[in-house]
């Protein structure tokens, strides 16, 4: 009797030690898992329809990129491509679920420019700042940190980190021969109605502007004083697991000297090309780091309270956070606005979906079809 209970004990500890394993968050190793949608209760035929729809919604941008954004750049004053500009692919992405791939199409190993999405890369480097106490506060103004030129004045000395970050500084200047007033300028008027407009009150518009956001990674640059590529290395992608294809680039005249050395000072996107080239596995994993709130298997690589901050609708534009966008305005329309998403040129996309314990990376998306995408991947996953 006494063995029957001992075995009875065995095979139900070893029941829960099973069942606790199966509960355990998943993270992929150098091989990504695989699991049909049924297995984790989507329906099948949903998620098959999901991805019918965005390989037959592909964006309407030029392969040849180089002439889609002259085109697109054509009224910007002495616009020019600055760094290094590749060719689109076609369609590509993938769905997780729990972490594991339940869908994927077109060739996700192909490295291809991110455009925007690479702020949200570069926001993170902010973050690890934060986090190490180099930025002791993204209120704080820049000046603090950064003492040359940049942020001097009666206007840019006002500006702080978080300014920079939900794109509301109206910072005044000329960064690497390219000025802010000469990037996206308004429909109408003249250089010279731009150059001597009255500047706004930092943190009281929202404004897209590239010149800002390079300004962003020149500030941190000079806070982490070593290569952002090489700290975005470091700190997050080889931790994840991401592989070494990815690049990120700056202009071929933003060298800037750091102790001594001469470092690129990386662009937050393809404007003028440069910024990051990765492929959709790589930026999947990304989009998993920030579903798992900062953490990757035992490590914790940047605070919650930052995942937490990104996400937070800003003042001057509820759609916009940390250079993250939003669902506050329910641009997404039928999802949750507790969904935010990366955002770059071309229709690519990582989005964070954390009720249903989503990620969904879409690469050359027509870009008025993203909702509908989002709206298909969670129908599937609630009508089981």
């Amino acid at each position: 009797m006494r063995l029957y209970k001992q075995i009875a004990s065995i095979l139900l500890l070893t029941a829960l030690l099973l069942e606790l394993r199966a509960q355990e968050t998943y993270y992929p190793d150098s091989t990504w898992a695989r699991k049909k949608p049924q297995e984790l209760n989507m329906n099948n035929e949903g998620i098959e329809e999901a991805v019918r729809f965005a390989m037959a919604n592909e964006t309407h941008t030029d392969k040849n990129l180089s002439a889609a954004m002259y085109k697109a750049y054509e009224r910007e004053p002495g616009y020019s491509i600055l760094g290094p500009v590749r060719p689109r692919g076609g369609p590509a992405g993938l769905i997780l679920k729990n972490g594991y791939i339940v869908a994927e199409w077109g060739d996700l190993q192909r490295v291809d420019m991110t455009f925007s999405v690479t702020k949200s890369y570069l926001s993170t480097l902010a973050g690890l700042a934060a986090d190490s106490r180099l930025i002791r506060s993204i209120d704080d103004p820049v000046r603090g940190y950064v003492w040359d030129e940049k942020f001097e004045g009666p206007h840019n000395s006002k500006i702080t980190w978080r300014h920079l970050l939900n794109q509301s500084s109206d910072w005044s200047g000329c960064l690497f021969d390219i000025c802010d007033w000469a990037d996206r300028p308004p429909s109408s008027g003249t250089p010279d109605e731009w150059k001597s407009r009255k500047l706004l009150e930092p943190g009281s518009q929202f404004e897209y502007n590239d010149v800002r956001v390079n300004l962003l990674a020149y500030a941190l640059l000079q806070v982490w004083r070593k290569p952002l590529p090489v700290l975005l290395k470091e700190k997050i992608m080889d931790p994840i697991g991401a592989s070494s294809t990815w690049r990120w680039y700056g202009y071929e005249n933003s060298f800037v000297n750091v102790d001594g050395l001469m470092v690129q000072s990386v662009s937050g996107g393809g404007h003028f090309g440069g910024g990051l080239f990765i492929n959709t596995l790589d930026q999947a994993r990304f989009g998993l780091l920030f579903l798992r709130k900062g953490k990757w298997k035992n490590q914790q690589l940047f605070s919650e309270k930052w995942i937490n901050a990104v996400r937070q609708p800003s003042a001057p534009n509820p759609s916009y956070g940390l250079m993250w966008w939003t669902n506050e305005k329910n641009e997404l329309a039928g999802v949750s606005k507790n969904i935010y998403y990366a955002n770059g040129f071309g229709g690519n996309y990582i989005v964070i979906d954390p009720e249903h314990d989503l990620v969904i990376v879409t690469r050359w998306l027509d870009t008025g079809k993203l909702g509908e995408l989002v709206k298909r991947v969670i129908d599937a996953v609630e009508s089981k």
